[in-house]
């Protein structure tokens, strides 16, 4: 009766064999089927063909991206190289304000009063610090310092012109990057600090406390006296002896002796030792202390102790350091 109501329902007349109903039934399975999985099949290949669109957009979009963001960054970093540079410019400025201000300033040659050791237009370093540590000129040095009263009363001051350079030039060597054209600053050697005797009669030498100095820096052709014998004249305690290589062309110390200080510098006037010839290159040179200066005696205001009268000094003090050692000792045992 099941097969009967099976094969009823199916609506046609089949046989009652089994084996037939069975093919029947897997044929009519596998054509109903059929449809359905090419379907399937087909909306996988749609979906994967469309996966496969979605990933390289991805990829492209992903690309994009990253150029941006690297275009991006290389306009972050030039703008921030330009927001830094005037920070940048700012601190090298400060630097070299305080450079000048406490270690080394560039001064400009002028004139030719110390020909040949400096040229116009050398450009030379002085030394700044020392003198905050309390050190003072000494024989021999070339030093800058500033005018002490009247000695460039009439020398005029060389500026440009044009406004805008003269503006530059201001400003730079306010920072100590150019020398000042406008300050009445002047260059000359230490020939006598305080308490030296100085002096120069006829052609020369010149004497520092009765010692003869041999001056190969003189310009040739000049005597050491130049045009100006002087002296003798003792320098003040504090102050210096300034005279010019270029003895017959040098305003110095013996053109002014008949202004306050006798010719002489304060030394708090002083502005540093002048150490270097910086510029032009082919006039680099270095400005040593001439061997002269090192003669012995020259240095009267130390008094000189021979080594004789040293001996006997100290042998005439050894009876006297022997009792207050003996008295240390009694004193210690009681």
């Amino acid at each position: 009766m099941g097969d009967l109501v099976i094969g009823a329902r199916s609506g046609a007349g089949e046989p009652e064999g089994s084996g037939h109903r069975s093919e029947r039934s897997t044929e009519s399975a596998v054509s109903a089927t059929a449809p359905e999985d090419a379907a399937v099949q087909s909306a996988d290949e749609q979906g994967s063909g469309a996966d496969g669109a979605s990933d390289d957009s991805r990829d492209e979009a992903g690309s994009e991206g990253e150029s941006e963001t690297k275009a991006a960054g290389k306009e972050h970093k030039q703008r921030s190289f330009w927001k830094e540079l005037p920070i940048l410019i700012g601190i090298a400025l400060v630097l070299a304000l305080v450079i000048k201000t406490f270690f080394v300033q560039a001064f400009s040659i002028p004139s030719e009063s110390m020909q040949n050791t400096l040229q116009v237009g050398d450009r030379v370093l002085v030394d700044k610090l020392t003198p905050w540590f309390g050190a003072e000129p000494e024989r021999g040095e070339v030093v800058v310092f500033h005018d002490p009263g009247g000695w460039l009363a009439d020398e005029p001051t060389k500026q440009s012109s044009n406004s805008f350079v003269r503006g530059v030039q201001d400003v730079l060597s306010f920072v100590g990057l150019m020398p000042s054209e406008n300050e009445k600053d002047l260059i000359k050697r230490v020939i006598a600090i305080g308490g030296d005797t100085v002096e120069c009669e006829g052609e020369g030498p010149v004497k520092v406390n009765g010692i003869a100095l041999d001056e190969p820096y003189v310009f040739p052709g000049n005597t050491p006296c130049g045009t100006k014998p002087f002296g003798p004249v003792k320098v003040p305690d504090g102050r210096i002896w300034v005279m010019g290589d270029h003895r017959a062309d040098s305003l110095d110390s013996r053109f002014h002796m008949d202004q306050p200080g006798g010719g002489t510098v304060p030394v708090d006037e002083v502005i540093g030792r002048a150490f270097v010839v910086a510029w032009p290159i082919n006039h680099w040179a270095t400005l040593p202390v001439p061997k002269t200066f090192d003669q012995k005696g020259l240095a009267a205001a130390v008094p000189f102790v021979p080594p004789v009268a040293g001996a006997v000094g100290a042998v005439g003090l050894l009876p006297l350091v022997r009792r207050m050692r003996d008295r240390s000792e009694r004193e210690k045992q009681s």
